[in-house]
């Protein structure tokens, strides 16, 4: 019997991060994979209890973040992409990382049905480069408005590359902070 092996796991030039890729399986019927295996994630360093599901649709040229919540209502993440095709981004706020500052980002679409792990210590956002896209994700806590924290978009220190000239932002997204103004208790631990 073949060892199946569902997903593939590679981290990223930031290693925290984690692009986890789906092994589908297609016929004349369509196509199945499994999206989620809490077993084959926490063997592979993604060792979160995901409490809460969130959708967005959003249309081209939308940016939205950057987001991320403080201690203790932190958020990891388990970005995915059901419809469409976003440019997603994570950004380490870490203080003393040899990353903090720098930035990911992948490709996330329907063609291929990756995910992108963000964890805990980064910033998240996204922008819409189809006609439109359907985003899930997956959160390690609940939405908490108190403990909600946000960096600017178009963060200059960021330099974060979004591939549109024509962003569409929210009001609320329009006036956040800048990274080194950021009320943030994020540490970096060395795990080695």
């Amino acid at each position: 019997m073949l060892n199946f092996m569902p997903f593939t796991f590679k981290r990223l030039s930031i290693p925290d991060v984690i692009l986890v890729e789906p092994s589908l399986f297609s016929d004349d019927r369509g196509f199945f994979f499994e999206s989620f295996k809490e077993s084959d994630f926490f063997s592979n360093g993604i060792d979160k209890n995901f409490v809460q599901d969130n959708f967005s649709h959003s249309v081209n040229g939308v940016i939205r973040g950057l987001h991320f919540q403080k201690a203790p209502k932190a958020q990891a993440k388990l970005v995915t992409v059901l419809k469409g095709k976003i440019f997603d981004v994570a950004v380490d706020i870490r203080k003393n990382s040899p990353t903090y500052g720098k930035w990911v980002s992948e490709i996330l679409s329907d063609d291929t049905h990756n995910l992108l792990y963000v964890p805990e210590g980064f910033a998240h956002g996204f922008c819409v480069i189809s006609d439109e896209a359907d985003v899930l994700y997956k959160v390690s806590n609940e939405y908490s408005q108190e403990h909600e924290r946000s960096i600017i978009w178009n963060d200059p220190k960021l330099n974060i590359q979004w591939p549109i000239t024509k962003p569409i932002i929210s009001n609320k997204d329009n006036k956040l902070s800048l990274l080194e103004n950021l009320d943030n208790d994020f540490v970096y631990r060395d795990q080695s």
